[in-house]
């Protein structure tokens, strides 16, 4: 039986969380508590890494620091950027998730304070090791000093001094928690899948039990995706992991992320509701009729926007995982509907007319403001 008296609870009014047990799988709605049937959720093996990751995972971006791109940010946050609140926060919506069977956790150095919400979430419920898998990224130096409207959110380096730098400061936040280490945003224009001295780094950490991976952006994804499956140090392929952006606007990276599935290599897709876009938020009139075809295929499946859109990315049969990127309680219950959709050949039809082309997805993408 579930006991509500057990549920998560963030108090907006104090900045505190009440009741903080991992073990329950109720949410509350306003004050309305929301039962999640027996906390179950599918669990599947990241590629070859041996790690038993639910299907859906938690994305921290926006949970760790006050600025971020997501359409209808502040208004989640609610103007409460106070480091205790939003910590407080953050755990709330990590206790939700534990409740509710999420087993992958993920983050990057450039996500504000998210590694050390997560590392002091870890630790305060007791999560052994084994029963979960974290994964985190280097490569962006975070740089908005707590400010949502700062100039500068973060800084892209690539560099070995870099990759040094930031596994030192992960593995002091997240201990033996961290799993697996992602190169972030890793590009072709970059040159970091060309960098030598960075590879064998990578090579050198993966031989000592992290597993590698990276996570990838912009128009180019595919070529990038294929680009680190060739890559062998001393005869052993480096990168055991891809994240990638897949959704229904942008399906571009599909045909690579098959083939690193074949080859055994775990697939993580983030920005499946690609930032706000594919919710009720994304008020362009541009959008408007892709929004009320979203809107009347949810409709006709008896679920919502977002929920419609992550059950389109686990319907690709080569996808581990997929990442919510949940800001709040309310948004978390509502991706973990996912599973239950069921997709078929008339919604794959249908949303087919949805996908824009990846030069103006990602020009579109890099508009958006930080809020």
């Amino acid at each position: 039986m579930i006991d509500s008296k057990c549920s998560p609870r963030y108090d907006a009014d104090t900045g505190t969380l009440t009741n903080p047990s991992p073990g329950t799988a109720v949410l509350f709605r306003g004050d309305t508590p929301i039962a999640l049937e027996d906390a179950h959720m599918d669990t599947t093996t990241l590629g070859r890494t041996g790690f038993v990751v639910s299907r859906v995972g938690l994305g921290l971006a926006a949970l760790g620091r006050p600025g971020y791109i997501n359409l209808g940010h502040s208004a989640d946050l609610r103007g409460e950027h106070a480091v205790p609140v939003m910590e407080a926060r953050a755990h709330a919506v990590l206790d939700a998730a534990w409740g509710a069977g999420v087993r992958y956790f993920d983050a990057a150095r450039s996500y504000g304070r998210a590694e050390e919400f997560l590392a002091h979430w870890l630790d305060a419920r007791g999560i052994d090791p084994a029963s979960v898998t974290v994964g985190s990224k280097w490569g962006y130096t975070y740089t908005a000093d707590w400010r949502a409207d700062a100039a500068t959110h973060e800084v892209k380096e690539h560099s070995l001094a870099n990759l040094r730098r930031q596994t030192h400061e992960s593995r002091t936040l997240l201990g033996t928690h961290l799993d697996l280490y992602q190169i972030h945003s890793a590009t072709l224009e970059s040159g970091v899948l060309a960098d030598r001295e960075v590879l064998e780094e990578l090579a050198r950490l993966r031989a000592a039990g992290l597993r590698i991976g990276l996570s990838v952006s912009g128009p180019r994804q595919g070529e990038a995706i294929r680009r680190a499956l060739d890559v062998i140090v001393e005869g052993e392929r480096v990168f055991d992991c891809v994240q990638a952006t897949w959704n229904l606007l942008e399906p571009s990276a599909g045909p690579a992320l098959e083939q690193a599935h074949t080859l055994g290599v775990g697939v993580i897709v983030k920005e499946a509701l690609a930032n706000g876009r594919l919710t009720g938020r994304n008020d362009d009139p541009a959008f408007a009729a892709r929004r009320r075809l979203l809107e009347e295929l949810a409709a006709r499946s008896g679920t919502t926007t977002d929920a419609l859109a992550l059950a389109g990315v686990l319907a690709r049969p080569w996808v581990d995982v997929v990442l919510s990127g949940a800001a709040t309680i309310d948004q978390l219950h509502s991706n973990l509907a996912a599973p239950a959709v069921r997709w078929d050949e008339r919604i794959e039809e249908a949303v087919g007319s949805l996908a824009e082309t990846p030069e103006d997805y990602w020009s579109i993408r890099a508009r958006l403001p930080w809020n």
